[in-house]
């Protein structure tokens, strides 16, 4: 029989999951081959094998070990984690770039899978698939009205390269559902959300993750924009949590002169590693701003420390996140993988910028949310620095270490136009599901507008905020008309975006929304005053 997880203490006491796992199956430093190490304490594996033979109940030796790993590895900070097998793949697509399956986006309206865009030269739009169709059935299975998860579905539709699917859509002006066979393929994740010009001579880039292609992608957006007369960039890193360190030296290179220091890297079984930036830099002179808040971490934090130890640009936003430790991927045979800190990294002034999680995971996590209760997020004032752990960048700027990249120009978070009724409609998801709504009621007319000018045009005169209210208030949540005037901007602003995504994707999305961004419009101001 299965064991009580009431005896999960024992399970913990045991922890030799992790001694035997990392003994058995880690590779050979030298040969990379997986060698039979011999235990270091006999004593663990001892207690399991007493606890195998005779325990009162029959368990599962390999439930222990994977019960017991992740306790131990919480154990050691808050990053180094263990992923199962059935999750490696999973964990991995936001690093890679690219995951098999049949290049679709798409969103559940009142129950039914909505596409909302193909990938470009991808399997679902070579097959014929379009904006606007619904998936009701998935090879034979009823999807449609089902209560179906999100993730469900993306389990349904993913699969291995070069395999089948069969869909039963549903299109509108089509008497019958249209059948489809899709072969899956490759399909790319972008880390670059888009990238356009902001003005006449200001760029903008906006970078969600780092992966494998993230460098490739920046290059294309940033040689785009140049072409257009770009002398000015804007990189936008909120909410980046980080990802392939590699991709952010890569990128940080592109910014700075040969020689300069990028990041250095240490660990107790790990020497000092230097990452200069060599000569390959495109964008080493033009002005540049970088934005970040409280979500930027990692990776986004050695670009964002690369540029302001260096005096190369401006950084603008709310203090980062605080994560300066670096994590190794190690893979076993089953399978399943480790994510183990081996090192911290310093900025090039030599400072960690790695907050504390000496009292826990859970403490560690709460750090955000005391940062807005202490009122960090509305006054810079209220950040406690730490002389011993003040440094100063070659052109004279104080910097700290110790927790996050302090931004040179601090902008509070943004509460113009927050009121109840704003809350309630947007953690209801009304904003989203009624733009959804709208393009779906006039999708024949959107599709005539191939660019975002002529689009916003038509979306100015379409009364959206008067059919927005009455359609909340058929979904529960009536009209409180002092509270609308307050919000009416934001609310009218974020409709518009939504629209404007479904039809243009990004491409639509960010410039419209950049109109109720104050950090970024702070942001075009100081850049276009330089």
């Amino acid at each position: 029989m299965k064991y009580n997880k009431a005896y999960l203490p024992l399970i913990i006491g045991v922890a030799i999951a992790v001694g035997i796992l990392i003994g058995f199956y880690m590779p050979h430093p030298q040969t990379g081959l997986y060698t039979n190490f011999p235990p270091s304490n006999d004593k663990l594996s001892r207690i399991l094998d007493i606890i195998e033979s005779d325990y009162v109940d029959t368990i599962n030796r390999n439930e222990l070990i994977e019960e017991a790993i992740p306790v131990m590895l919480r154990r050691l900070d808050p990053h180094s984690v263990y992923i199962p097998a059935s999750d490696l793949a999973r964990a991995n697509e936001p690093l890679q770039g690219n995951f098999d399956g049949i290049g679709v986006s798409f969103n559940m309206l009142t129950d039914t899978v909505l596409i909302i865009s193909t990938i470009p030269g991808g399997p679902s739009e070579k097959a014929g698939i379009i904006p606007g169709d619904k998936i009701i059935y998935v090879n034979d299975s009823l999807i449609a009205g089902k209560g179906i998860a999100d993730d469900d579905v993306v389990k349904m539709l993913k699969g291995p390269r070069g395999t089948r699917v069969d869909l039963k859509i549903e299109r509108k002006g089509a008497g019958e559902l249209l059948p489809f066979t899709i072969i899956r393929d490759k399909i790319p994740i972008y880390s670059v959300d888009v990238s356009y010009m902001m003005s006449d001579d200001v760029g903008y880039i906006k970078i969600s993750n780092f992966a494998l292609t993230t460098h490739d992608e920046f290059k294309q957006g940033l040689d785009e924009l140049k072409s257009k007369g770009m002398k000015k960039l804007v990189l936008d890193l909120r909410g980046n949590s980080g990802g392939v360190m590699e991709a952010a030296t890569m990128i940080a290179d592109e910014f700075l002169a040969e020689g300069k220091l990028i990041v250095f890297t240490m660990g107790k079984s790990t020497p000092r590693q230097d990452i200069k930036a060599t000569s390959k830099g495109s964008f080493e002179t033009g002005e540049l701003v970088v934005l970040i808040d409280e979500w930027s971490a990692s990776a986004s934090e050695i670009l964002a420390g690369a540029v302001q130890d260096n005096d190369r640009g401006t950084i603008i936003g709310r203090r980062s996140f605080g994560k300066g430790l670096v994590q190794e991927p190690v893979m076993f045979r089953d399978g399943s993988g480790m994510r183990l800190t081996i090192a911290r990294y310093y900025t090039p002034t030599g400072r960690s910028i790695q907050k504390p999680y000496d009292q826990g995971v859970e403490k560690y996590y709460e750090d955000l949310g005391n940062r807005l209760m202490h009122g960090e997020f509305e006054e810079a004032d209220s950040i406690r620095h730490t002389d011993s752990l003040r440094f100063t960048t070659p052109g004279g700027r104080t910097v700290y270490g110790g927790g996050g990249i302090m931004p040179d120009i601090f902008i509070p978070i943004d509460t113009m136009g927050i009121t109840d009724y704003f809350l309630a409609i947007r953690n209801s998801g009304l904003i989203y599901r009624y733009a959804l709504k709208f393009t779906e009621d006039n999708r024949e007319t959107l599709g005539k507008f191939t660019d975002l000018p002529e689009l916003r045009e038509w979306l100015d005169n379409q009364d959206l905020l008067s059919k927005f209210v009455a359609f909340a208030g058929e979904n529960g949540i009536p009209a409180q008309r002092e509270q609308i005037s307050i919000s009416a901007n934001v609310i009218t602003v974020q409709l518009k975006a939504y629209i404007a995504r479904n039809m243009l994707d990004n491409k639509g999305f960010y410039p419209l929304w950049q109109e109720i961004d104050k950090t970024l419009l702070e942001a075009l101001n100081y850049i276009g005053n330089l």
